[in-house]
């Protein structure tokens, strides 16, 4: 039989009130041996007073029940509204564990069992896993579409569609020669699976979440002396960086994340680009300044226009003290110039949102984007003239698609996926 579980599902106490949640097939009976007697109606909470074995009062709580399979893990699900104590958690927890069949949750296993139970698939439970772990406002709008099942029902559309063609292709593998089965005539297969080529192709173009999560890499360079630090002190609100007239002050990499408009940036200050320097740690830093040149989601060339890469905004920096050519640059800037700062902020949330929308549309995760990508592989290589082969890269593509809901998820995924998760959740 599988183990009850419990655990406090609201934040850590102290707080005005605790929810404790019980899940499994001794939920009714722990929740009764808890109260002195029976629980109110399903979904309706009513007050019970907690009493332990000797009869001693815990606490006066609310108390709901929800019947299983229609309940958040699909068993049934017991609610214990406390008032938010340590002592009174502690004391309930310590309770329940002594009921029959009671063990403390593991991080996770609430939503792991709604997987089980067919109450959510993967890609939601990863969303889910996402949205505890937001911290701008859109990390949250992509991890809520993803929860809510927007990835789940575009895959389960894809699957629906894709049954009907590879019916129709079995059924002319096994009856093509029979005369009341449609013959090949007009049976354009690449022409059926094209609308979802072109579906998959849109998708793979959007941004991965972990842009969304590790924000859009904003990457200063140019030469020594550019002002380079003090425009990545300027943009952080903060010294961060370590400034001076000395050239080749910043030697290596340095890094910052800041959030603006809600959208999450990561800073990065590199040293001068110089073509030689005879100091061996500058060299490495210059090396790996070079290396994000064309890796990253915005370069910012505070150097000669002319010099700077195709994709870079050329800033001209220190306008208070240098003459620029404004038809030369992108922006002006000076960091005793505030406007000119949020100038260029604006541009570069521009940019982020031209590059992740709002974020209330599907953003897949790498594993999604590999899957789906898979999958799209194979439906290109469906060609009509061979149907035996055509049925082998349908049979792909589905499993790939499959893969994206969870429906051949290993322990070990599932235990990387869940370990996000915190207790009671």
């Amino acid at each position: 039989m599988t183990d009850t579980i419990f655990a406090l599902s609201s934040g850590r106490p102290p707080a005005a009130i605790a929810v404790v949640r019980v899940s499994g097939t001794q939920a009714r009976a722990a929740g009764e041996a808890i109260s002195g007697g029976a629980l109110p109606p399903p979904r309706t909470a009513a007050l019970r007073r907690l009493r332990d074995a000797k009869g001693e009062t815990l606490d006066q709580a609310l108390a709901l029940f929800f019947p299983g399979p229609t309940t958040a893990t699909g068993e049934d699900l017991l609610e214990l509204h406390l008032h938010g104590g340590r002592a009174v958690v502690a004391a309930v927890e310590q309770e329940l564990a002594r009921q029959p069949g009671l063990r403390l949750a593991e991080p996770g296993e609430f939503t792991r069992r709604a997987l089980l139970n067919g109450r959510l698939d993967l890609a939601q439970a990863e969303g889910l896993a996402d949205l505890l772990e937001a911290e701008t406002d859109m990390q949250r709008r992509a991890a809520l579409a993803m929860a809510e099942g927007a990835l789940s029902r575009l895959v389960t559309d894809w699957l629906d569609r894709l049954s009907i063609v590879a019916a129709r292709v079995e059924a002319e593998l096994d009856f093509g020669d029979e005369d009341e089965i449609e013959q090949a005539a007009g049976f354009d297969l690449p022409a059926l699976v094209a609308p979802i080529h072109a579906e998959m192709i849109e998708m793979l173009a959007r941004p991965p979440v972990e842009l969304l999560r590790d924000g859009m890499v904003v990457v200063l360079a140019g030469p020594r002396n550019a002002g380079k630090s003090s425009l990545f002190n300027a943009l952080l609100g903060r010294e961060a960086a370590i400034v001076t007239d000395i050239a080749g002050t910043t030697r290596d990499l340095l890094e910052a994340a800041v959030v603006r408009a809600g959208i999450p940036f990561r800073l990065v200050d590199t040293a001068g680009l110089v073509e030689e320097t005879a100091d061996p740690v500058e060299a490495i830093g210059i090396a790996r300044a070079r290396s994000l040149l064309d890796t990253a989601d915005v370069l910012l060339w505070l150097g000669e226009p002319e010099d700077a890469p195709s994709s870079a905004l050329r800033i001209g920096a220190r306008m208070d003290e240098r003459q620029h050519d404004p038809a030369a640059f992108d922006h002006l800037v000076s960091i005793h110039d505030a406007r000119s700062i949020e100038a260029l902020w604006s541009a570069l949330s521009a940019r982020a949102k031209m590059a992740l929308g709002d974020g209330a549309t599907i953003v897949p995760h790498e594993r999604h984007r590999a899957l789906i990508a898979n999958a799209s592989a194979n439906l290109k290589m469906i060609e009509g003239e061979d149907l035996l082969i055509d049925a082998e890269h349908l049979r792909l593509v589905n499993g790939a698609l499959a893969a994206i809901l969870g429906r051949d998820a290993t322990e070990a995924m599932l235990d990387a996926l869940f370990g996000r998760f915190c207790l009671g959740k």
